[in-house]
């Protein structure tokens, strides 16, 4: 049995159990500090939304408390813990606890991009099959920088994550080191390609094929495809064909 789950003896389990109802910050105090509080007791305490930061600081410094795992993600995840106490936890978090986090909305916004920044800085370290989970259930940021993966499975997972915004395939078709793979991805992908937006950033992108980019310059109208093309970093002769086409077409 896990030590963090063993009942405690009867005398502190009936003090704790006692406490844990409480309203006094004192005795919420007591209850995290308690060194016989279990697993059990422990998501009990963190299960309400009332407790003060102060109980939760200490319940951080609960050694025992804090060989659960379960214990650690729950006071990342309390909307109540101090900062300077959940982001220096966070960075012990195994990745799919960070997403766990990441994706659970009672934690504060600006935790939920701190812990999204970590997990992109794990990116990196995961092997193809946690990247390929990562990209399917991971939240926005996480899927965007997915979208840089060399792995073309992890791409095209990453692609059909529900938290997937426009302006993440935008920002990343404006990176000037992006593969030649994703950009013609994007070009055929049944969902993006029909982005107005994406288009235009498709026909900004000095990677895009010239066949890709003279389907992209009579399909969108014409000023849009101008302003686009006016911006672009294509070949300056593919550009100076392109804009001949769009007048050629608006006669």
């Amino acid at each position: 049995m896990n030590p963090g789950t063993q009942r405690a003896p009867d005398s502190n389990f009936a003090l704790i159990e006692r406490l844990l109802h409480s309203h006094s910050e004192d005795d919420l105090r007591a209850v995290a500090s308690n060194p016989h509080l279990t697993e059990d007791l422990a998501k009990a305490f963190l299960a309400r939304r009332d407790l003060p930061g102060t109980a939760l600081q200490d319940l951080s410094k609960n050694a025992n408390a804090m060989k659960n795992r379960a214990v650690i993600v729950g006071i990342v995840s309390h909307p109540r813990t101090p900062r300077f106490v959940s982001l220096p936890v966070a960075r012990h978090l195994f990745p799919f606890e960070l997403m766990t986090v990441a994706m659970q909305p009672a934690v504060p916004a600006d935790v939920k991009m701190a812990i999204e920044h970590i997990l992109v800085d794990k990116v990196e370290q995961l092997s193809l099959g946690e990247r390929i989970t990562l990209a399917k259930r991971g939240p926005t940021r996480v899927a965007e920088a997915l979208l840089r993966d060399k792995e073309l499975r992890v791409v095209e997972t990453a692609l059909l994550n529900p938290y997937l915004v426009e302006a993440c395939i935008i920002r990343t078709l404006m990176q000037d080191e992006i593969d030649i793979r994703f950009v013609e991805m994007i070009a055929r992908h049944p969902k993006w390609s029909l982005r107005t937006d994406v288009r235009c950033a498709l026909l900004r992108n000095a990677n895009t094929p010239m066949a890709v980019a003279l389907q992209l310059a009579h399909t969108l109208p014409a000023d849009v495809a101008r302003d686009a093309l006016f911006h672009s970093n294509l070949p300056q002769s593919v550009k100076t064909y392109l804009m001949a086409e769009i007048q050629h077409r608006a006669r």
